[in-house]
């Protein structure tokens, strides 16, 4: 991947990662330009939101564990810094242990 690609999508992957509907703004920004850089990211942010959102409703909801809910959004920030500083960074760091899993379920979004 060249510099200039790199460069033309790190508006849409950094705006990927703000909030939920950063997702939807950068997927319809890079719609009309498929820029693989900003698809990775916006790939990689789809995957970590979901996956709280997820856990939030089955298991975090389920039990009032203090403990549980803790570790569940350190794990997040986790995944969300580890992939905003490698948008930041100009990066295309997989985030630790889900971030080829996140590749492989939404290829076809940036394609």
């Amino acid at each position: 991947m060249t510099e200039d690609t790199i460069k033309a999508g790190s508006k849409n992957a950094i705006i990927s990662y703000l909030t939920v509907f950063g997702i939807i703004i950068a997927f319809y920004l890079n719609n009309e330009k498929k820029n693989p850089f900003a698809s990775f990211h916006i790939r990689q942010s789809l995957g970590i939101w979901l996956t709280l959102i997820v856990i939030n409703l089955s298991i975090v909801r389920n039990f009032d564990i203090f403990m549980l809910r803790v570790a569940v959004y350190v794990f997040f920030i986790t995944l969300w810094l580890y992939g905003f500083l490698g948008a930041t960074s100009g990066k295309l760091n997989l985030v630790p242990l889900v971030g080829k899993l996140y590749q492989k379920v939404f290829s076809n979004i940036g394609s």
